[in-house]
């Protein structure tokens, strides 16, 4: 079993700037991807951001040039640097991450989500 847990959000003004982070833990063979996804109230959940190992990087439109997604394979974490953020950013902000376990079952995890907002 993988377990993924967030840590970072709060609340902050517009144009301020947050980092999210988020570790994975268990019998964790490999990891292929990591990714950021958000749900704000009334929409549906969205990705934000997604990792791959070997440092392909995709973001929403949205967020080009404010966000930056980064990771660290060894300690199987992913990180969210959120730059200039808009009110529109407000969500909970799920990390996500699919790979394979010590024995070769594939795996989809998901954490249970930070909450984010902006406002003045």
């Amino acid at each position: 079993q993988v377990q993924l847990v967030e840590s970072g959000g709060g609340l902050v003004q517009p144009g301020g700037s947050l980092r999210l982070s988020c570790a994975a833990s268990g019998n964790i063979f490999m990891i292929y991807f990591m990714a950021w996804y958000r749900q704000a109230p009334g929409k549906q959940r969205e990705l934000v951001a997604r990792l791959t190992s070997d440092g392909n990087a995709n973001y929403a439109d949205s967020v080009k040039g404010r966000f930056t997604i980064s990771r660290d394979n060894a300690k199987n974490t992913v990180n969210l640097q959120m730059n200039r953020l808009k009110s529109d950013d407000t969500a909970v902000y799920y990390c996500n991450a699919e790979g394979r376990v010590a024995g070769g079952a594939r795996f989809i995890s998901g954490g249970q989500g930070t909450q984010v907002t902006v406002s003045s």
